[in-house]
């Protein structure tokens, strides 16, 4: 049995139970993994500061636990689907943001240019900010496309996506969007009958555009990798390895650790204690599955009170690389 007094994992307390309350914890705290460049100063996500959750965070999920538990009946089954559900609620109820709206779309004489994930604003200021939003568990390629340090050597376990493909179309696309003429159309028509009752004349002065990606980047257990070029310094890690080193992985550990296995929606926060089982119990059909498709694990050592994320893969994985972004002709 694992002590009551356990240290929180990944910055979720052991007093929050319910699955969907610890990943709402885990988003509020966990870094984005990428940083945007300074043509946008105030990309980053919103801080528990801004927030209003500085100092209250485990105190304002508790009193949140009853409705939160009331919506999961309702929870997206897709990552990102939940994932962005948890951000609806988080503004929308945090002491200083209002959630004005979300999944905007953006049209031109009828054709839709995009849509804009979320648009709020702080209580203490009226200005409307534009956030992008992504979950993303990226697994680093030590022999790749580009050099050492390149985002298109980060890619999803799948093999569909990379870094440098998300990063490329938040920071082309999704982030500029809010300042075309039709968004700022569309936003300021949305804007006049429910919140300020007119439209700002110079909403696009007004408007700020945000980028919260959180996540996980994965590290070979079987060579060294520097970090991706934009990484931020205090960006979750993990690692991987294939399905056929994990003996020799397993052998690094000590002799008391023990394994969970996570599964989707649920890859945000660590799983409670109790879902974590000596490997002896559970980690055979995982090794099977992952023989077949990449399975992630959280690896609890009682010993240090600390966890490690693992990504277990198939030996002939990565089956498929994204090709990197294209250069934009000057």
């Amino acid at each position: 049995m694992l002590a009551i007094n356990t240290p929180p994992l990944e910055g979720v307390s052991s007093t929050h139970q319910d699955v969907t309350l610890r990943d709402l914890a885990w988003l509020a705290v966990t870094p984005d993994v990428i940083e945007l460049p300074p043509s946008f100063p105030q990309a980053g996500r919103p801080s528990l500061e801004e927030l209003g959750l500085g100092e209250s965070l485990d105190d304002w999920l508790q009193r949140l636990a009853i409705p939160i538990l009331a919506g999961n009946g309702q929870r997206a089954n897709r990552m990102g689907h939940y994932h962005e559900r948890l951000w609806h609620w988080l503004l929308d109820r945090a002491p200083n943001t209002c959630l004005l709206g979300h999944n905007l779309r953006i049209t031109r004489k009828r054709i839709t240019l995009g849509e804009l994930d979320m648009l709020y604003r702080r209580r203490d200021h009226p200005a409307p900010v534009h956030l992008e939003v992504a979950i993303k568990f990226y697994l680093g390629l030590p022999e790749g496309p580009g050099d050492a340090t390149s985002q298109s050597r980060w890619i999803g376990p799948g093999g569909l996506d990379s870094l440098a493909l998300k990063y490329r179309h938040l920071q082309r696309h999704q982030l500029p969007l809010s300042s075309t003429t039709p968004a700022l159309e569309t936003l300021g028509h949305w804007l006049a009958p429910r919140d300020t009752g007119h439209i700002e004349a110079d909403l696009g002065g007004q408007l700020t555009q945000r980028m919260a990606m959180p996540g996980v980047l994965f590290y070979p257990w079987h060579a060294p990798m520097p970090s991706p070029e934009g990484a931020t310094a205090a960006h979750r890690r993990g690692r991987w390895c294939h399905v056929s080193d994990w003996p020799a992985f397993a052998s690094t550990l000590p002799a008391d650790f023990l394994v969970a296995w996570l599964e989707k929606p649920h890859w945000l926060a660590p799983p409670t204690f109790d879902a974590f089982k000596p490997a002896s119990q559970s980690l055979m059909p995982l090794l099977a599955m992952a023989r077949h498709q990449p399975q992630q694990v959280m690896i609890y050592l009682p010993s240090t009170q600390r966890c490690e994320r693992l990504f277990i893969v198939p030996d002939d994985w990565p089956r498929q690389v994204p090709l990197p972004p294209r250069l934009q002709a000057h």
